[in-house]
């Protein structure tokens, strides 16, 4: 039993609860133990065969984290020692490695994917991948699933978490320090939203940001009334849930009278860019989302601005940062600004 003591001491803690989590660990990850444990044990192996570099891909759809999932392995003190160099590349810049002057140690290469892969400069990266010694390693991520034929070992897919898991953590967060059994109200409007959401953590972490600042029921039954419409209307509009039209591109329309609209005037939110310091347009006016705790004193502008749905608290630190465009009405459905390279989370990512 001793023995076993010690082992159970050596294992990492796998910790449920956000809050628990973010009181004993820095940056903490919730929901992915599993998937980090398993990039870990990939990163950290140390029987690599001689040949072409290990690889291993990391697939999933729009806003599940997979880029702040390899981030956060990345950060790892434990990776951070094993490799001596880190390097992180785009899809479209793999030609971008051989600009490196040759590194000493094990190198850890991150490649991020928001198009499709070219067979010949795919083969002439994994030739410079090898050319730098054995024990290198390469992750390679992105939302296409052919992404898997280029990996060495088992892909790892990244998917939304459980509802359960999910509606635990929004409610955690806007709720804040209150208790729910004394704000019974409250909660059960995080639970409609956690529902309508459809585990998407784009939204949570925004709109739980929101409510936390300002936890007024009555305010935020109006909210959840007016966005619930706005997403009955795309869908009997375009036959498809908002977060749909932002996977494949298009626009959402949020028509007039929509609570936290100025009167009179319709909007299109575009699909919005990301990256960790991503700008739309430099003279745009633009605005936070957490306006939604204050909305009832602010003023839209009167013309296009963005608007920046979120921030991460986590490396690579992303803010996702939406077009909104005043328009007669949203005819032609398609976006109009190219965003392409980008990836596009969506009104409720």
């Amino acid at each position: 039993m001793a023995e076993f003591v010690v082992l159970l001491g050596a294992c990492e803690r796998i910790r449920h609860r956000p809050y628990d989590a973010y009181l004993g660990v820095d940056n903490f990850m919730f929901g992915r133990h599993v998937e980090k444990q398993q990039i870990m044990g990939f990163l950290l192996r140390h029987d690599v065969p001689p040949g072409p570099p290990a690889v291993l891909p990391v697939t999933g759809g729009r806003g599940v984290g997979k880029k702040t999932l390899v981030a956060h392995v990345c950060d790892d003190e434990r990776v951070r020692s094993y490799f001596a160099n880190i390097l992180h590349l785009k899809g479209d810049g793999l030609s971008r490695l051989t600009d490196h002057e040759r590194l000493s140690g094990r190198t850890l290469v991150v490649v991020e994917f928001v198009s499709h892969v070219d067979v010949d400069d795919w083969t002439a990266f994994c030739s410079s991948v090898r050319s730098m010694g054995r024990g290198c390693k390469v992750i390679i991520f992105g939302r296409d699933e052919k992404l898997k034929r280029f990996g060495t070992v088992k892909p790892i897919s990244v998917n939304r978490l459980p509802f359960q898991d999910y509606r635990y953590l929004f409610k955690t967060l806007a709720l804040g320090s209150l208790n729910p059994a004394d704000h019974p109200r409250l909660a059960a409007i995080a639970e409609e939203f956690a529902i309508m959401f459809g585990g998407s953590l784009i939204s949570a972490n925004f709109t739980a940001d929101a409510m936390r600042k300002n936890p007024d029921a009555q305010f935020w039954l109006h909210i959840l009334k007016s966005i619930r419409i706005t997403f009955k209307q795309n869908m009997s509009r375009f036959g498809v849930h908002p977060n749909e039209l932002f996977d494949q591109g298009r626009p959402v329309h949020l028509n007039n009278g929509h609570y936290l609209l100025s009167p009179g005037a319709s909007l299109c939110l575009i699909p919005s860019a990301s990256s960790p310091c991503n700008v739309l347009g430099k003279n745009l006016p633009k605005l936070k989302w957490d306006f939604l705790a204050d909305a009832g004193h602010v003023v839209l502008p009167k013309e296009d601005f963005e608007l920046i749905s979120w921030e991460s608290r986590l490396p690579p630190y992303t803010r996702l940062v939406h077009l909104v465009q005043y328009v007669p009405s949203c005819v032609d459905d398609k976006p109009e600004t190219s965003l392409s390279g980008k990836k596009r989370p969506g009104l409720s990512a």
